[in-house]
């Protein structure tokens, strides 16, 4: 019996091999388009596949009785992977001829493939597609955009795209946004979800930017190097939660000290939205390195060597006067300073400043709450550059709340801070201890709290008599060598006045008690 199924297993495929043959050598030639061949050739493997399995063999009701005729159901419900590789509807690899409306096709044939349901309600689930690039170099004259909204689950990888000279100058090679000839096909406050930008070379050519990331949730640029932008190399605006991770854009390829360096322009990254993430990202050219308009940001790992401040460029610019809610932890500000307008709930930590890179507070309404810059390193040249400095050209600080800046490290600059202490050894009845060389704000401490260590036989009485102009005076009712020691801070919540007008009274009293 065994050897009867084996025999007839053998039978099989072999008849199998015949009508496989026979089928493809009588089809018509080219009628089978370029993006249907794999799917024609898919749809024939599995129909062999069908045929020789061995439970269809053991199911049948005769090891002698013929084998059924395929249905033509047979190829209905095939598995089709969704892998679209761009080469089979035409694009060129080699980037010699343009590649758009191939590309295109292949995009559009992914984002109207089947669907597994849906992501957030209104975006269409595609179940993970794919549009491999297959390591080609492909040129393009216009953006690549998906055909409809509402669409997520899709990935574009694996090769480099490269804008061809009439490329519009305000384009974007991957352009996630509603065409300007379509309406929007989803119910979803969105455009796209879960849309992955991932192992890819794009080159502007100097005409408009990499990728554009318009009113979109949960968007992943993973791996990128984008060059030659003139406007932004990734602008994402408005959507929610777009990570741009293990990225490296640069107006122009360079690896530092570059003698055009003065004119780079254009800004590596644009985020206009709330919630995003920037992560082991460098931007090696541009004007700016990362403008924030956006709330609730956070960056990590940042290489910010763009474009020196001193030649007028800016690492990372927190325009968001008001409400800023930023966080800029472990990143590497390389000549270039990090800018934050009337900045609310901003945390900068852990971060690495070179060539007297700093940070820059700016005034617009005089707004200054919540902002911590702590253990970080500063290294500069000498020239005496402020680790912090205020911009207060527009108008002056005067809503100061919670600023701590405090155990940073610095070397080659100098050190501004929110906290600060001093002490003087010294014979007399007053000790005045002078901080305006490293308080940040001026006329403005919140907090003090003083020792006195006297050497003589004596118990004097002593008091903190006067806080003005960053400035401390701490006084005794006889004159004594004394050891006085002073901490001040500039961002507890805690009335000077109030507690000066206390002392006051107190040290009355006293001097009431003692001519009793």
């Amino acid at each position: 019996m065994a050897r009867g199924s084996l025999a007839l297993s053998l039978l099989l495929g072999l008849a199998c091999l015949i009508v496989i043959g026979a089928f493809e050598e009588n089809l018509p030639p080219r009628t089978i388009s370029s993006g249907k061949y794999h799917e024609a050739i898919k749809r024939l493997q599995s129909f062999k596949a069908s045929i020789t399995r061995h439970d269809s063999i053991a199911s049948a009701p005769s090891p002698f009785s013929p084998s059924p005729s395929p249905s033509p159901l047979a190829f209905q419900g095939v598995y089709n992977p969704r892998v679209y590789h761009v080469t089979s509807y035409g694009a060129d690899p080699t980037g010699n001829s343009d590649s758009t409306e191939a590309l295109l096709a292949a995009i559009a044939d992914a984002a109207k493939g089947p669907s597994e349901g849906n992501l957030i309600q209104g975006i269409k689930d595609l179940g993970g597609a794919q549009i491999n690039l297959e390591g080609g170099n492909y040129l393009i004259n216009r953006p690549l955009q998906l055909p409809v909204t509402g669409v997520g689950n899709l990935m574009i990888h694996g090769g480099t795209i490269r804008a061809s000279d009439d490329f519009p100058g305000d384009g974007y090679i991957i352009d996630l946004s509603t065409s300007s000839n379509e309406k929007s096909s989803s119910s979803s406050s969105y455009n796209f979800e879960f849309i992955t930008v991932k192992n890819l070379l794009l080159d502007s050519n100097f005409r408009g930017g990499g990728i554009s990331v318009i009113n979109s949730l949960r968007t992943n640029i993973d791996n990128c190097y984008i060059t030659h932008f003139t406007t932004n190399g990734i602008l994402v605006q408005g959507g929610h939660e777009t990570y741009i991770r293990n990225s490296f854009l640069g107006q122009h390829i360079t690896a530092g000290g570059d003698k055009n360096e003065r004119s780079f322009s254009g800004t590596g990254i644009t985020l206009q939205g709330n919630d995003n993430a920037v992560t082991d990202v460098v931007i090696f050219s541009a004007a700016v390195g990362i403008m924030v308009t956006g709330e609730a940001n956070t960056f990590s790992g940042v290489h910010c060597y763009n474009k020196a401040t001193g030649f007028g460029g800016t690492g990372i610019y927190l325009k968001l006067p008001g409400l800023t809610q930023t966080r800029i932890v472990n990143s590497y500000m390389d000549y270039t300073s990090i800018v934050a307008e009337d900045p609310v709930q901003l945390h900068i930590s852990s971060s690495f400043f070179l060539g007297d890179a700093n940070v820059v507070l700016k005034s617009t309404k005089g707004v200054v709450n919540g902002v911590t810059v702590v253990d970080n390193m500063f290294s500069g040249l000498n020239n005496g550059v402020e680790i912090i400095r205020l911009d207060q050209s527009n108008s002056p600080f005067h809503q100061i709340d919670q600023v701590v800046i405090d155990r940073n490290i610095v070397r080659g600059m100098k050190l501004k801070a929110t906290v600060a202490k001093r002490s003087m050894q010294g014979n007399g009845t007053s000790w005045t201890l002078d901080f305006n060389n490293v308080l940040l704000f001026p006329n403005l401490i919140k907090n003090v709290q003083y020792s006195l260590s006297s050497t003589g036989s004596t118990f004097p009485n002593h008091a903190l008599r006067n806080v003005s102009q960053n400035r401390v005076v701490i006084e005794t009712n006889e004159a004594v060598n004394a050891n006085v020691f002073v901490a001040v801070d500039q961002y507890l919540a805690y009335d000077v006045s109030i507690a000066l007008f206390l002392l006051q009274i107190a040290f009355s009293i006293e001097e009431m008690c003692d001519q009793m």
